[in-house]
């Protein structure tokens, strides 16, 4: 078998993208975030509808995955339809996910104990639901995830995988988190949250952290077509509508202000 030199296949990589950035290649219907340097960052202009993606927190999130199911919760809010929620663990908090949009009257929860893939494969093949949410414990091998992402596509319905871990260490750092969550999948996006300090509430008293709007530093891992990339946002408002935080507007974080964002 011929060997393929690497700046041939750099080059291949790069052509496929601006390809898939083309302004003329044709779009899948989008969940948009109403934030630019979000949409106009991602190949749809917004979170993919009929695509599977995947969500997982950091650190001690990635076991209680409380981020990532707001953040779910609060993309699929802004579609018609039932969500159906499959759970790994009885844990999921209604009036939580109702706080951003998504109230218990559209939600499905199906407790699927070890058959989470297997039942979400199930739910996508039902047009009439606006996504299906399942929390996973685990790996999402290549395989799986390719069934899920072409179930998603013949039916148009979003699949959102929460990853979440059998056990975290709460002082394991973010760098530490479960080896299994760096494997590969066919996943259109992977997206990580970690929590942020969130805005002092009172304007007299810019220097002292407080119970404002939650922020998240989002981080997208993985976007077929794109890049990945981080923004610091503020967490879904009651109607799963996310913000910029007003230091990052119209531009992703750099590493210098994510340290003084996390410190």
């Amino acid at each position: 078998m011929p060997i393929i030199a690497p700046q041939v296949l750099t080059d291949l990589r790069t052509r496929i993208a601006r390809i898939a950035r083309d302004p003329g290649h044709r779009r899948a219907p989008a969940i948009r975030f109403g934030i630019a340097a979000l949409d106009q960052h991602l190949p749809d202009g917004g979170l993919a509808i009929g695509a599977l993606h995947e969500v997982a927190g950091t650190g001690p999130e990635t076991e209680h995955a409380a981020s990532a199911a707001l953040f779910a919760a609060g993309a699929l809010a802004r579609l018609r339809g039932p969500v159906l929620w499959v759970l790994t663990r009885n844990d999921l908090f209604a009036p939580a996910l109702a706080g951003v949009g998504l109230h218990p009257d559209r939600l499905i929860l199906a407790e699927a104990g070890k058959q989470v893939l297997s039942v979400m494969e199930e739910g996508l093949r039902h047009r009439g639901l606006a996504g299906v949410v399942g929390e996973l414990e685990g790996r999402l091998t290549l395989t799986a995830s390719r069934r899920l992402q072409l179930a998603a596509e013949a039916s148009g319905v979003t699949a959102i995988v929460l990853r979440r871990a059998r056990r975290q260490d709460s002082f394991r750092a973010p760098s530490h988190d479960d080896p299994v969550l760096a494997e590969p999948n066919a996943a259109v996006t992977r997206w990580r949250l970690t929590p942020q300090p969130s805005a002092p509430p009172l304007p007299q008293a810019p220097d002292v952290p407080g119970v404002g709007r939650a922020r998240w530093r989002l981080d997208l891992l993985r976007c077929r077509g794109g890049d990945p990339a981080t923004w610091i946002v503020e967490a879904c408002d009651a109607t799963g509508h996310l913000a910029l935080v007003a230091e990052f507007r119209d531009r992703s974080a750099t590493p210098q202000r994510l340290r003084h964002a996390s410190g």
